[in-house]
């Protein structure tokens, strides 16, 4: 006996429908038969005449083939590849409209997940919206029909192949422009058929790029891409395995750091980090988040503060510059290792570091087990829920969470307020990535 499929490939047939509500990644919702249909490139308030793409058991997607009746909020996207390349998917949405639709987002799982709702809604935060990406990686494909190597984001409509783009406006102003320069690079090497991505990172002064190859580069290669570099003002870095293989090319030892101003002056932070490890994408909204967890978190001379999913430091350190002493915690050792560094070279002496994987029962170590006064929570997309199990103690009186993922917020301010006896005080959301239907998001509890 055979199973059907849930999902299947649809006739082309066009179907005029009203777009009743934006999704959570950027599309537009409708109904038709009551079945809800996910449309790229609609929005909401709209009329439009769509395609079927795919459908599901559940649902169906499609894309728009013709806007009947536009939204007042509808704009002229910046970037001509919008539509084809999966980077952005909210080009066609005015600023305000975007910022709003987020808001509604974070609003809506706090209700629907956490069964909660801030005391207060704080100003989103907002930067510049163009060239703000300094960290990420670009899909790399060599295609034997256009003759040439595609470089890149995935394609919106099929993520196996590399949207054809030729810049990209969202990208750090020194990379954004260079995108067909290196893929007219990679075109030319003896390996162009053996490199799948290319990871880059931008600090205050330098652009690395990663190239990730996976055959040894031959000795023309190594000087294409080095050439490339010192034309372009570059560091160059090779990958031939895994994450620990990666080493600069060109030059010798390339210094990647950005600076923190969170007092200004003498409270200043400098961290030095090396391309693949994490920092946050948007430099500019980076500094702003900074300044209002600050001011959330109301840092005093005399708390001791725990820092979880610290990172290289990001917030550990501007908030040791206030405080009697702080703590940060992070699963990856790298990182460890590089924010004590950083602690060192920026003359921070009450700063302490842990590597622990705080997706497992730490109730047993030693920081867990002192009493903090305030907490800084900044994890991954899967959320904290398995450090409130055990944390907080009564002892701390104020928490701020930074988020990426809107649900996985809801559902630890369910445990904050209803497990745990605090009040979401104030929350809002963060235009960390401009043009996505990201969700980036902070939020105060208080006892």
């Amino acid at each position: 006996m055979s199973r059907s499929n849930s999902r299947s490939r649809a006739p082309a047939v066009e179907i005029e429908a009203d777009v009743t509500d934006l999704g959570h990644d950027g599309r537009g919702v409708a109904r038709i038969d009551g079945k809800a249909v996910f449309v790229a490139g609609a929005l909401e308030g709209e009329r439009v005449r769509l395609r079927i793409r795919q459908r599901h058991r559940h649902f169906d997607e499609a894309e728009v083939v013709e806007v009947l009746s536009p939204s007042p909020h509808r704009v002229e996207p910046k970037c001509p590849h919008f539509g084809q390349c999966g980077g952005c998917s909210l080009q066609h949405l005015d600023a305000a409209a975007q910022i709003a639709a987020k808001q509604r987002v974070l609003a809506d799982n706090f209700a629907r997940i956490g069964k909660v709702e801030p005391a207060q809604w704080l100003p989103p935060l907002v930067d510049e919206p163009w060239g703000y990406r300094r960290k990420g990686r670009l899909s790399v494909r060599s295609v034997a029909k256009k003759g040439r190597v595609l470089v890149g984001f995935r394609e919106e409509a099929n993520p196996r192949y590399v949207a054809d783009i030729r810049h990209c406006d969202v990208l750090h102003p020194a990379l954004g422009s260079k995108i067909e320069l290196i893929g007219d690079l990679v075109s030319a090497m003896d390996a162009a058929a053996d490199i799948p991505q290319i990871e880059f990172a931008a600090g205050d002064d330098t652009v690395a790029l990663v190239f990730r190859h996976m055959q040894p580069l031959s000795e023309r290669d190594r000087e294409a891409l080095t050439a490339f570099g010192q034309a372009h003002g570059f560091a160059i870095y090779l990958q031939p395995g895994g994450v620990s293989s990666v080493h600069p090319l060109w030059p010798e030892a390339p210094r990647l750091a950005f600076k923190l101003s969170p007092g200004g002056g003498a409270q200043d932070v400098e961290l030095e980090f090396q391309p693949l490890d994490f920092v946050q994408v948007n430099a500019g909204m980076n500094r702003r988040m900074m300044a209002r967890a600050m001011e959330l978190l109301d840092p005093q001379p005399t708390d001791r503060v725990l820092d979880l999913f610290c990172g290289l430091g990001n917030f550990t350190l501007p908030i040791a510059r206030r405080v009697a002493e702080v703590a940060g915690v992070e699963g990856e050792h790298g990182l460890v290792a590089r924010a004590a560094d950083n602690a060192r070279r920026n003359g921070i002496a009450n700063a302490g570091f842990h590597v622990a994987n705080l997706f497992e029962d730490q109730r047993g170590a030693e920081w867990a087990r002192q009493p903090w006064d305030k907490l800084l929570l900044d994890p991954p997309r899967a959320g904290a829920d398995q450090v409130l199990a055990y944390l907080p103690h009564k002892a701390t009186r104020r928490i701020v969470y930074v988020s990426c993922h809107p649900a996985s917020l809801a559902r630890d301010a369910g445990i904050l307020v209803n497990q745990h006896g605090f009040r979401l005080s104030a929350a809002g959301v963060m235009d960390m990535f401009p043009h996505t239907a990201h969700v980036e998001s902070i939020a105060v509890f208080e006892r």
